[in-house]
């Protein structure tokens, strides 16, 4: 169930930012009475108010109610990635229909609003080691000071990678460059060392656990150095750092991370904070405050009357039809790793065109498991909420097609208690987004072996994955109990020659196992096959959506990145920020 511990961490961020803590004492001087509602560097250098700086630094990981500034990504990198398209229908939240279709320009909404809450957060950071730096609090340990700092500049760093990968080009502004000095930042210097030395701190001073789930902790540090060298491509230091995770990393209560036994519970707010969640934005319900819940998938919900419904809310996030294809597998349960799952004869069936009201045959052919506990379909049960009944759950069918994401959805069970319900919809809900989990950490380390020419050790790595999702016991059921579709799953059971076939099937896996968690795109981008793949994906879903869609193309060397927004541009002036090429 929920933690308490990260409910009151979560409690207190919005006692201390929102600014409603005022200050009781007061000398009786008049000329140094404290301004009242406002937080003077005096009392954040206390031990207590240096706590609550890095709470709010915590406090960004999850964009704060904007909808792209959030680790979820689910715009930057699993619509643009193809996993999904924006759903709803053509007029709502239209700011995405430009991303979607790789037409975005610098004055774009979205754009800056990624841009503001990842600097937000590090201005978060860099204040709370400013501050750290002067502090004379004698009850703040050296052990204190060394986690605060680690634990500040292990978000610093992740603020900066999310930067970094959507706009490769971003001033870097650590603590000690004033505002004024802030501001006259270039964006052309390469930020990745910045970034690793981030992370290597982080590492270096961490401890192992934590007292509360959602702090990061040395192995958070070490998968995401780990990271940091893969997008760098140096595999070999990469490796160093993931198999330290994967050997000896454990979570906040010291037990040893791994896979979870049901791949559905990974995205169920009751098993939060599991095995193999390694760093995770916490969530909570029914706190006083919907801030506290998870609002970067409130828009992510079928429509109509199912969950977040009654009230029409909102039908965004709809799964595309090429990444449904994609869960076809062959009579060994492997993947199509040739393409041909959008051929005809391979593509899934669906209910496109047809009222909930007809009679529908789900698909027969061979499917991966994974595929219904990502993705609601029609006949197949959603969560607990009986059979997805297609039209009446979808806005615009011939807008977004007929499928809505099943990942980070609350059950029917849940409402109430890991639901909040007190504000517009019933979607604020209590599930975690976990930004780097066990698997995550598995695959990357699979294409560092590969890199390094040890191709069966890669195999054994994806082959761990796949068994995890071909356990019968935790494939979804009908109402009887039965298979609710034709699950075939297998593993690769012949060696592994070749380094490019063995980079395609890592590459399909990650595909299908972190569909929708945001990290499609970037991966294609890091990979140097985005223009290849989402020119190809754009022609194919563009014939099944052309509204949406058609006539979209990916330009290279240009859609790779977001543009500067323009806005930060005409503040600081073309002199010190640079337009990426071809905006």
């Amino acid at each position: 169930m929920k933690k308490t511990i990260n409910n009151k961490i979560l409690i207190a961020l919005n006692i201390i930012l929102v600014g409603n803590l005022i200050l009781v004492a007061c000398k009786k001087e008049f000329l140094q009475i404290q301004p009242t509602g406002q937080l003077t560097e005096e009392v954040l250098s206390s031990k207590k108010g240096l706590e609550g700086l890095l709470i709010g630094a915590y406090g960004m990981l999850g964009g704060r109610g904007n909808y792209f500034g959030g680790a979820s990504n689910w715009t930057n990198g699993s619509i643009q990635g193809g996993d999904a398209n924006k759903g709803t229908n053509a007029g709502d939240f239209n700011d995405i229909n430009p991303i979607q279709r790789f037409e975005t320009t610098p004055t774009s909404r979205v754009v800056a609003d990624r841009w503001g809450p990842l600097y937000e957060g590090i201005s978060r950071c860099n204040a709370t080691l400013r501050i750290l730096g002067t502090s004379t609090d004698a009850t703040l340990t050296d052990a204190d000071k060394k986690r605060i700092s680690a634990e500040a500049r292990f978000l610093r760093g992740h603020y900066y990678f999310e930067l970094k990968k959507s706009y490769n080009n971003v001033p870097y502004v650590d603590e000690s460059l004033s505002s004024d000095e802030a501001v006259k930042v270039p964006n052309t210097a390469d930020i990745w060392p910045n970034i690793e030395a981030d992370f290597q701190y982080a590492f270096d001073n961490l401890p192992e656990t934590q007292s509360a789930a959602g702090r990061a902790n040395k192995w958070a540090a070490a998968a995401y150095l780990g990271k940091t060298y893969l997008y760098e491509k140096k595999y070999q230091d990469a490796k160093n750092m993931f198999n330290q995770v994967i050997s000896s990393g454990k979570t906040a209560s010291g037990a040893a991370y791994g896979l979870m036994d049901n791949y559905a519970q990974l995205f169920n707010a009751e098993f939060d904070n599991n095995k193999e969640s390694i760093f995770a934005v916490q969530a909570a319900a029914n706190t006083g405050s919907t801030n506290n819940a998870n609002p970067d998938f409130v828009l992510n919900f079928p429509y109509n009357t199912g969950p977040a419904g009654p009230g029409n809310c909102c039908g965004f996030f709809q799964p595309s039809f090429e990444l449904v294809n994609s869960f076809r597998t062959d009579a060994n349960g492997l993947p199509l790793l040739d393409g041909s799952y959008n051929n005809a004869a391979n593509e899934v069936k669906t209910d496109q065109g047809l009222l909930s009201s007809a009679a529908f045959t789900p698909d027969a052919g061979n499917l991966d498991p994974r595929l219904d506990h990502s993705v609601g379909r029609r006949g197949i049960p959603y969560l607990d909420w009986g059979a997805f009944p297609g039209y009446d759950w979808i806005r615009d069918q011939a807008y977004a097609g007929p499928y809505a994401p099943k990942k980070y959805i609350y059950y029917k069970s849940q409402e109430g208690t890991l639901t909040d319900g007190s504000s517009w919809t019933r979607g604020y809900g209590a599930m975690n987004y976990v930004i780097i989990r066990f698997a995550d950490v598995l695959l990357m380390q699979a294409e560092c072996e590969i890199e390094l020419g040890n191709l069966e050790a890669a195999r054994a790595l994806v082959n761990q994955v796949r068994a995890r999702a071909a356990n019968p016991a935790t494939w979804v059921k009908d109402s009887g109990g039965a298979n609710a579709a034709n699950y075939v799953i297998g593993l690769y059971n012949t060696p592994w020659t070749s380094a490019d076939a063995a980079r395609s099937a890592v590459r399909f896996e990650r595909k299908l196992e972190l569909s929708g968690e945001g990290h499609r795109f970037f991966d294609l981008v890091r990979w140097g096959i985005a223009d290849a793949t989402l020119d190809a994906y754009l022609q194919y879903e563009g014939s099944k959506l052309p509204v949406a869609l058609g006539g979209s193309s990916f330009t290279a060397n240009k859609n790779e990145y977001y543009p500067i927004p323009q806005t930060q541009i005409d503040r600081q002036g073309a002199d010190v920020l640079h337009q990426n090429p071809g905006y």
